[in-house]
């Protein structure tokens, strides 16, 4: 009778300990996503804002139509994209092409003086601070989870249950070159 009555507490212990790691777990991926969704709400407020500034400079530089074209195509990738990693591809380009066009408006002194342009700018470079700064605590979220899975005893409940690490958002080598314009 004492042995049963032990066992019945190891058991429930386990249960309870298994049931604890799969909450947790549960939470970290959850927080992956909602970090990940605040990235999706930046990158929207970004991609919504990218017409109006082509409009604007091709008023100006409308002979710079393949920076502009880099800048829609790159936009309509990352505004198509389905998966994270794709996600993640298509807006590092789109960081890319925008890096271009900044280069490319430095060479007109009448657009840098519109105030529409200025107005625009001042608004997507904030979203791409925004952009940056959510990128960050989107990597830490993933970061926790991707411990809690490798982690012992958590790795265990984690094979168990299937869950599947996050990917980092990661900067490309072409992401850390400077925008090169030529004319």
């Amino acid at each position: 009778m004492k042995i049963g009555l032990i066992l019945v507490v190891i058991i429930v212990l386990i249960i309870i300990f298994v049931i604890s790691v799969f909450n947790k777990l549960v939470r970290l991926r959850n927080m992956v996503k909602d970090q990940w969704s605040q990235i999706e709400v930046l990158l929207k407020r970004r991609a919504d804002l990218i017409p109006n500034l082509v409009e604007t400079v091709k008023g100006y530089a409308g002979h710079e139509k393949e920076t502009l074209d880099a800048v829609i195509s790159a936009r309509n990738k990352a505004v198509s994209a389905t998966t994270t990693h794709d996600e993640i591809e298509a807006n590092g380009e789109l960081t890319r092409a925008l890096g271009r066009l900044f280069a490319v408006a430095e060479a007109y002194p009448d657009l840098k003086a519109n105030v529409n342009f200025m107005d625009l700018q001042t608004n997507l470079k904030e979203t791409e601070d925004k952009i940056s700064y959510a990128r960050q605590f989107y990597n830490d979220a993933v970061l926790n989870y991707k411990n809690a899975l490798e982690m012992f005893p958590s790795n265990i409940i984690a094979s168990m249950f299937n869950f599947k690490p996050a990917e980092f958002f990661e900067a490309t080598e072409e992401d850390k070159e400077v925008p090169q314009v030529k004319f």
